[in-house]
């Protein structure tokens, strides 16, 4: 109070340009989603000409056996390396959640999500002279480079849902299971386990969204016919620009969506 006069807390949206700017924002944003999506349906071969409604791109998409086989090969890396990241990623947040603090705990928690600050395209050159080392070593040119890479990438997207997670959880449970003669191991596959699982999901879905995104690293590392679903089309709009890589896209969009509303959904439950 001040004068007799009220005053009200300061907020964004009493500012008179905030509601166009916002608006603006958004448009900016999702317009050319919505362009994309809507073009996948064309029937003609023209990107900025509309000849009406069809299913043919989808098809020919479908029936593309490099699509299949980049599609196929983009799973399986993206299941592998969720897979393997989430575990990295659940014990490095037990160890720096349920310890003591200790010297060099903020030097850990830096380079566990180093990926994040680091540019993506140093990783990537990083990456390329280590396994290109490798190959020349072993003779192996795998999928297995992918897959580490991917891993590797994907901790820290994992690591920050399940720590938030393991940050959240109730004590109480993990001493009561201590105070009735269990061991760590039967504490932690009783009772943290269990209460951490929406975490661990929620940090796996991320990873694998990541994973089944990049391209940038993908691009570095992969050996020839190793395309991911995108790098293939990278590759194609480099060459010829049809619907079809609209078509392919709204799918790719489609289940990221899925995927990461999924994501949200499981990280706020209690």
């Amino acid at each position: 109070m001040a004068d007799g006069v009220a005053r009200k807390a300061f907020s964004l949206t009493y500012l008179p340009a905030f509601t166009p700017i916002a608006i603006a924002c958004f448009v900016m944003l999702y317009a050319p989603i919505f362009i994309l999506v809507a073009f996948s349906f064309n029937a003609g071969e023209n990107l900025a000409q509309w000849k009406g409604f069809s299913w043919r791109w989808y098809e020919k998409a479908w029936q593309n056996e490099l699509v299949q086989e980049a599609s196929v090969r983009s799973l399986i890396i993206a299941t592998c390396a969720s897979a393997i990241a989430t575990t990295a990623a659940t014990m490095a947040a037990l160890v720096t959640t349920r310890n003591r603090a200790f010297k060099g705990q903020t030097a850990v928690f830096a380079l566990i999500n180093q990926p994040l600050i680091v540019p993506e395209i140093v990783t990537a050159v990083a990456l390329l002279i280590v396994f290109a080392a490798i190959k020349v070593w072993t003779g192996y040119t795998g999928l297995g480079y992918l897959v580490a890479a991917h891993s590797a990438f994907c901790i820290p997207f994992a690591y920050l849902p399940i720590r938030a997670r393991l940050e959240g959880m109730d004590l109480t449970f993990e001493a009561a299971a201590s105070d009735l003669y269990a061991n760590r191991w039967q504490s932690f596959r009783y009772v943290t386990l269990p209460l951490l699982s929406p975490g661990m999901l929620a940090g796996a879905m991320l990873a694998f969204v990541v994973s089944l995104d990049d391209v940038v690293i993908t691009e570095f590392v992969k050996s020839s016919g190793q395309e991911t679903l995108s790098t293939y089309m990278l590759g194609q709009l480099r060459r010829v620009v049809t619907p079809e890589i609209n078509a392919i896209s709204t799918v790719f969009l489609a289940v990221s969506v899925a995927i990461v509303t999924l994501f949200y959904v499981l990280n706020r439950r209690k």
